[in-house]
């Protein structure tokens, strides 16, 4: 597709220019693409994407209502910055919502929810064979996801979805302290939950999950603790 292509079709299907500016960039943003403070241009991205500025602004509208932006008193806009002092909330309401989703999932589930667990499992360890932190991400986000839906509560897997989307640009930074290669005992451990899911164990889903989520928490906390391979505005 050409740049004067683009156009006819956001115009053909109403919305679907902001749709693909909004998709594109939030990636971009949650994968550190663009890092926090980066500069965000509307007629640059409008160029970028061969589009009029409505759709771009559109996009860059809801960036914003979700936090991934903002505009600063001088009418700059920039990706916002992680807010790295005040991350314990955020952890704590990780690590609940680990714990309270993998236990519900063992109450539950059915059949058919550990059939798309194991396939999102499946994706994840392939996602770690191939050392792709962005696929590892994606799929392991999948993989909770799966699990909360199990459990049959939607406003813990609403909650769940969404602190996986926030915490999406801290797990970046977690996979980028392995160098990518994360280690083979962190898909063993999503084995032991789907294990604890589908015998019913409920205290033991929710020890393992606990345990997973504190050693994530813990490995961000030493990488920001020491600081030295952080390479994004703080």
């Amino acid at each position: 597709m050409n740049g004067n292509e683009a156009p006819a079709t956001a115009e053909r299907k109403r919305g679907s220019g902001a749709r693909m500016v909004y998709d594109l960039l939030r990636d971009e943003i949650l994968d550190l693409v663009l890092p926090p403070g980066s500069p965000v241009d509307e007629m640059q991205l409008a160029e970028r994407f061969g589009l009029s500025r409505t759709p771009v602004r559109e996009a860059l509208v809801r960036l914003a209502g979700e936090g991934l932006i903002e505009t600063l008193p001088n009418r700059s806009t920039m990706v916002s910055n992680i807010d790295f002092l005040n991350l314990q909330p955020l952890f704590d309401a990780l690590v609940l919502m680990y714990r309270v989703t993998t236990r519900l999932a063992a109450r539950h589930h059915r059949p058919e929810d550990l059939q798309a667990i194991r396939a999102h499992q499946a994706d994840f360890a392939r996602a770690v064979a191939a050392q792709d932190a962005l696929a590892m991400i994606s799929t392991n986000a999948a993989f909770h996801a799966a699990i909360a839906e199990a459990g049959r509560n939607p406003w813990f897997a609403t909650l769940f979805g969404r602190l996986l989307d926030e915490s999406r640009r801290l797990l970046r930074l977690y996979y980028r302290s392995y160098d990518d290669r994360l280690p083979q005992a962190f898909v063993d451990e999503h084995e032991a939950m789907i294990a604890a899911i589908a015998a019913r164990d409920e205290e033991a889903a929710d020890r393992l999950a606990r345990a997973h989520a504190e050693q994530i928490v813990a490995q961000i906390e030493r990488l920001l603790t020491r600081g030295d391979r952080l390479d994004i505005a703080l």
